[in-house]
């Protein structure tokens, strides 16, 4: 399991740069090898970067607020072929609850995890195979593609024998 380093920096009261946060982080949601680990958020409001607010705290929603970011890792173990699917929709369901992220599953008739954000997402496979399904088609992923996710109907799915890992990098967006 991930635990990573995680090294905030600021400025001191005479502007001077220190390192504000240098502490390990253990990940938020655990449900087996599927996991979020919150870095980091940003809510559009004016930084203060003299504070040292761990802004990693509080609880995991899936989308930023209005005018924020979020950066944190995720992980997709592999589906298990025996789990029915109905069993599937209703674990998708109870996770996309947990990150208070119903709303954003429209349309799940491809796949129980597709669902849309009003974010641009830059995503990094850092480590397995995974799938990005969309409507009209899928691609097969390996470590070191990176997703730009458009506010788009979309899915991931671990294509391996182990879970896939991500960093994503969500930036709250208006689209056309």
């Amino acid at each position: 399991m991930i635990k990573p380093r995680r090294i905030v920096t600021g400025v001191d009261t005479n502007g001077e740069s220190e390192i504000k946060i240098n502490s390990l982080i253990e990940p938020d949601i655990i449900n087996g090898d599927n996991i979020f680990l919150e870095l980091w958020n940003t809510d559009g409001k004016i930084i203060d970067n003299k504070d040292s607010e761990d802004r990693s705290k509080g609880p995991v929603i899936l989308s930023p607020p209005k005018e924020g970011t979020k950066i944190r890792y995720f992980s997709i173990a592999p589906q298990d072929p025996s789990v029915s699917a109905e069993d599937l929709e209703l674990m998708f369901a109870a996770g996309f609850k947990a990150i208070g992220a119903e709303h954003e599953r429209v349309n799940t008739t491809k796949h129980p995890g597709m669902h849309i954000t009003q974010t641009i997402d830059y995503i990094i496979l850092i480590k397995g195979t995974a799938t990005l399904i969309l409507d009209k088609e899928e691609v097969d992923l390996i470590a070191g593609d990176i997703v730009v996710q458009r506010g788009t109907n979309h899915a991931w799915s671990a294509s391996g024998s182990e879970s896939a890992l991500f960093i994503a990098v969500l930036i709250d967006s208006k689209f056309k």
